[in-house]
């Protein structure tokens, strides 16, 4: 069986889990380490949302709970995406995040024995920038392979798979006119 470590912040979309279900022939076994929000982190996110030029999310950055206010919805991500795995044949098991992220990632790679880790994440440009997101930083922190996935929201896959059918559909209006 092929254990990964998979580092998450948002609940895992079936894209996702369809995604990282497959990266691999073998079965997997998943230990899923769920990162509630953190108030520390709320000018990086502003940041990253005015970048990617998300400038109403990063309006209403301050409206998102954190701290002990986000374990409540961290935990219930946490379920969902477990729920979801398990749905798909492999075997997952998980736990929220207390303190530094990092520190239990390596703890948890050495107790369980995985094969890699997998940190599925939005963009965060800032921290991609200077090398201080979780894959670059876990990197030098685990002896396996860490692979860093950007991760989807249903909705996303959903317009996509729309955006596909609308050029077939603009193009033959076009050539009726």
């Amino acid at each position: 069986m092929f254990t990964s470590v998979l580092m998450i912040e948002q609940p895992l979309s079936a894209a996702d889990v369809d995604f990282v279900t497959t990266l691999h022939d073998d079965q997997m076994s998943f230990v899923v380490l769920m990162q509630p929000r953190g108030a520390e982190d709320r000018l990086l996110r502003a940041i990253d949302d005015v970048a990617l030029g998300e400038l109403e999310q990063a309006v209403h950055e301050a409206d998102e709970p954190e701290g002990e206010e986000a374990r409540r919805p961290a935990a219930l991500a946490l379920e969902h995406s477990l729920h979801l795995l398990r749905g798909a044949g492999c075997e997952a098991v998980g736990q929220l995040v207390d303190g530094h992220p990092l520190d239990l990632l390596r703890s948890v790679v050495d107790q369980t024995h995985a094969d890699e880790v997998i940190v599925l994440t939005a963009p965060h440009l800032v921290e991609e920038f200077f090398h201080r997101d979780w894959a670059s930083r876990a990197r030098h922190k685990v002896g396996v392979p860490v692979l860093k996935l950007y991760a989807h929201n249903d909705e996303d896959v959903a317009s996509a798979a729309e955006s596909t059918e609308a050029p077939g559909a603009a193009g033959a209006a076009e050539d009726k006119d």
